[in-house]
């Protein structure tokens, strides 16, 4: 069905227009002239259950003072409607502010880190039932093997050449990954891109909520932060592989925010976390490039980047760049790690 039918579901006329920040996978439409809601399609890699998942975290985390974007019903009470075609159609509460697409100060890392501790702190008694299926979208030896069959499987692929030498890189550096994998996790967000955080209006740096909540689940701290800072600590965006580097500066502002506000980890789970932008950066390579090839899963843009594939072989080396600069960066962030563990001993 078309989003005019689907919103229909929930209220006759209002305004509906499309997101200017549309994301990879759902589909994504304002609603009313405010606007006052978000209509989403959502993908179906995604259970519908998921949608009581995230009615039951973010009524736990409104009582403890975090904003979220909450599931509106529909009218006859239903928390989302299937799509004949697949996956399903739901409406969400808006919040006001803006997105911001990349960190440009510490100021800003350090205000998304405060929140993100906030959030970690609110979720830290959750107990509720789990409805959807987990997904363990941080396995990260599973998406190295995705990687291998999609290379595996390209042949004849026009861009088949170039990621079958990148993928070949990334796989080698996963290999001298040593950190640990087997760790203990937390109800976690799963997806802290900073594009998914709403800052208030003006020029303020307050975080005042988190949003697309559908990799809500049990998830590893390391995974957690570490896709945190893959996106946070690369000034230089994802469009040049040559300009990426993992910045140490916006690493410590938002650590420093994190940790004055979030749970304490200690012992491995603590160290664990300077293995984490690493391991992301590597993972998600892995990801890009494979899609590369396969072009099943990430939306692309094809009026910046016409040839399928071509967009996310881009963005595979990117990351791979990334991870070779958080590999580099790991001794600095150590200090870090090591000084706001200190502190907290101190009071």
């Amino acid at each position: 069905m078309e989003a005019a039918e689907a919103a229909r579901h929930w209220r006759d006329g209002g305004a509906l227009r499309t997101t200017p920040d549309p994301g990879l996978i759902n589909g994504t439409w304002l609603i009313g002239d405010g606007p006052d809601a978000v209509l989403q399609w959502l993908n179906p890699i995604f259970a519908p259950t998921v949608n009581r998942d995230i009615a039951a975290i973010t009524s736990h985390l409104r009582d403890r003072g975090i904003d979220a974007p909450h599931v509106l019903p529909t009218r006859g009470g239903a928390l989302w409607v299937d799509e004949p075609s697949g996956g399903c159609w739901r409406m969400l509460s808006y919040i006001p502010g803006r997105t911001i697409h990349r960190v440009s100060s510490p100021e800003l890392a350090r205000a998304a880190g405060s929140f993100v501790g906030r959030f970690h702190r609110a979720l830290a008694d959750y107990a509720g039932p789990r409805h959807a299926p987990v997904r363990r979208i941080h396995d990260t030896p599973a998406r190295m093997a995705e990687l291998e069959a999609a290379l595996h499987a390209a042949e004849g692929h026009p861009l088949a050449s170039p990621a079958r030498s990148l993928g070949a890189q990334i796989l080698a550096d996963w290999a001298a990954f040593s950190g640990p994998l087997d760790l203990p996790e937390r109800t976690c967000h799963g997806d802290l891109k900073i594009s998914n955080f709403r800052f208030a209006a003006g020029d303020s740096c307050e975080a005042v909520a988190l949003i697309d909540l559908d990799t809500l689940g049990p998830m590893a701290l390391s995974c957690e932060l570490g896709d945190a800072w893959r996106s946070w600590c690369n000034p230089a965006g994802e469009d040049d592989p040559a300009a990426c580097r993992f910045s140490v500066e916006l690493f410590a502002a938002s650590l420093e925010g994190w940790w004055h506000t979030g749970p304490r980890p200690e012992g491995i789970e603590r160290d664990s976390l300077l293995d984490g932008p690493e391991r992301i950066c590597l993972e998600l390579a892995a990801r890009f490039c494979a899609d590369a090839v396969a072009n099943s899963y990430f939306r692309e843009d094809r009026e910046e980047h016409p040839q399928p594939g071509a967009h996310n072989l881009l963005r595979a080396r990117c990351q791979h760049a990334l991870a070779r600069s958080a590999h580099e960066a790991r001794p600095a962030c150590a200090e870090v790690l090591a000084a706001c563990a200190a502190e907290a001993r101190t009071h």
